[in-house]
């Protein structure tokens, strides 16, 4: 079943030390794209709406270059696995399990994302 987002009140929620948090309407998410969102605790996350409809979030931070853009960057998939390739630096990760895909030794932190409507949008923001 495909959600019509700009016809639904249906949020985008991040599981946070045991909470969900609701991060943004699924409305401002365009599929194959990125938004950062501020975590309560200052931290920016990267929220992606995969082109199956599926949300993703992993930290915005590359670890490579120090820089918040990971939101900004390119999304593709290899083998079936849905990545985001950073903007700066090219490198690659998966946006299940925030494994970089061209160096094993390095990830980033991946969230557990669901859709719903029971919260309201009033903590962090999209930018």
């Amino acid at each position: 079943m495909t959600i019509a987002p700009e016809k639904t009140d249906t949020q985008v929620q991040l599981r946070l030390g045991g909470e969900w948090l609701a991060l943004c309407s699924l409305s401002l998410l365009t599929p194959g794209r990125g938004v950062a969102a501020l975590l309560p605790d200052g931290r920016q996350v990267a929220v992606f709406l995969g082109r199956d409809g599926r949300s993703y979030a992993i930290d915005n931070r590359d670890p490579f270059s120090g820089a918040q853009v990971l939101s900004r960057g390119l999304v593709g998939s290899s083998a079936g696995r849905p990545f985001v390739a950073s903007p700066l630096l090219k490198q690659r990760f998966d946006l299940a399990s925030g494994d970089c895909l061209d160096d094993e030794s390095v990830s980033v932190t991946s969230y557990e994302v669901r859709l719903g409507t029971d919260l309201a949008v009033d903590s962090g923001s999209a930018a």
